[in-house]
């Protein structure tokens, strides 16, 4: 069974189509958060260590260029969605703090979303919703993009190069670095969200005091 995964893997990773895949599925993943980029990309490097194919700087190009358009395709969703999403007391505060938010440091947040799951789509459409500038959006994306590309690519290789003549093991390692950097990047933000939750009240309490 194994050794049928790997044929197959190694088919697909061998086809001069790999590519156009690899583009297209970077970008359906910018709207469609089911489809799993990070888990094709990190695979491309896998292979690319262990058998030489793919071309790693190729996947790379071809993943960061998808992921850019797929931004874009969801920043337009969000414009268009504008109105409809505004509608309602509690959106309307939503979207007045979002654009403060994304004013004061709209490009980290968009780079920094990129590694959290489910917050590539949800920061590019809000982006799009409060009429983020097109391009200071389209400069902090093309950063987002290539770093996730190359970020993704070199696990995807790293664990391949380890394990040259086990690819399943190379691959199984570089998921599990990317689930670790994904939870650990998670917790941050938890406990950062309780602290800023915490902050206000403590400073209530005390004006009471």
């Amino acid at each position: 069974m194994t050794q049928t995964i790997l044929d197959l893997l190694h088919d697909v990773m061998t086809s001069p189509w790999i590519y156009l895949a690899l583009f297209a599925v970077a970008l359906l993943d910018g709207f469609f958060p089911v489809v799993p980029a990070e888990t094709a990309v990190i695979t491309a490097g896998v292979f690319a260590a262990a058998t030489g194919a793919p071309d790693l700087p190729l996947v790379i190009v071809v993943a960061a260029l998808g992921a850019f358009v797929g931004d874009h395709v969801s920043y337009l969703i969000g414009r268009t969605a504008n109105g409809r999403l505004r509608n309602g007391r509690r959106s309307r505060k939503a979207f007045a703090w979002a654009e403060k938010a994304l004013a004061e440091r709209g490009g980290l947040v968009l780079v920094v979303a990129r590694y959290i799951p489910g917050g590539r789509t949800a920061c590019t459409l809000t982006m799009g919703a409060v009429a983020y500038p097109r391009r200071s959006f389209a400069l902090f994306d093309a950063v987002a993009a290539v770093s996730w590309a190359v970020y993704s690519g070199l696990i995807g290789y790293v664990g391949g190069a380890a394990f040259e003549n086990d690819p399943i093991k190379g691959l199984l390692l570089g998921l599990g670095i990317a689930v670790t950097v994904t939870v650990v990047v998670e917790v941050v933000r938890h406990l950062r969200r309780r602290g800023a939750v915490a902050e206000p009240e403590s400073a209530l309490a005390g004006s009471r005091d």
